[in-house]
């Protein structure tokens, strides 16, 4: 029998989601990304302020060096996620697709989904913005989708919880 005539259940497919996240999500990345680099900062300046050496020119190469590949990140970062980050909710599984330099796309069955979590952090809630974290029985770990207005999220943790709660499964 040839590889194409060997029946095969096609199910859940891996593919690009539909649908994108907020574009807010752009400045909350960006904000983070900013907070990472306070801290950064934070660090050259105690190094400046410890350091007894005569010559501040390691200083003023580091902190250059530093300047141009933070602020490349903190404005590439942001704008490639945006790119990158998808999701789909289907009546049988959950499509995501995330990351920037690590990219993964993931597709979960509905009937291997055991919770459903919204989580907000301090500059998603300013933005009004959302996680969505769904908890299968996989070893691969959690699905989470960064970034979704706050309506939406609560749209998609409703279906998902509805759908999970429906499955006859046992999601082991």
């Amino acid at each position: 029998m040839e590889p194409a005539d060997v029946p095969v259940d096609r199910g859940p497919v891996l593919r690009e989601p539909a649908h994108r996240v907020s574009r807010r999500a752009v400045l909350m990345w960006t904000i983070q990304a900013l907070v990472v680099l306070a801290v950064l900062l934070a660090g050259q300046v105690v190094w400046w302020l410890v350091d007894d050496s005569p010559s501040r020119s390691l200083h003023w190469i580091v902190g250059a060096v530093w300047l141009v590949a933070g602020a490349a990140y903190a404005v590439a970062m942001p704008q490639w996620r945006y790119r990158v980050h998808r999701w789909e909710a289907t009546s049988r599984a959950i499509y995501t697709q995330s990351g920037w330099l690590r990219q993964e796309r993931r597709i979960a069955p509905l009937s291997r989904v055991q919770t459903v979590d919204l989580e907000r952090g301090p500059v998603a809630q300013l933005l009004g913005l959302a996680s969505v974290t769904i908890t299968t029985a996989s070893a691969a770990g959690p699905v989470t989708i960064h970034g979704l207005d706050l309506p939406v999220a609560h749209e998609l943790v409703d279906a998902l919880t509805a759908a999970a709660v429906a499955e006859t499964g046992d999601a082991t």
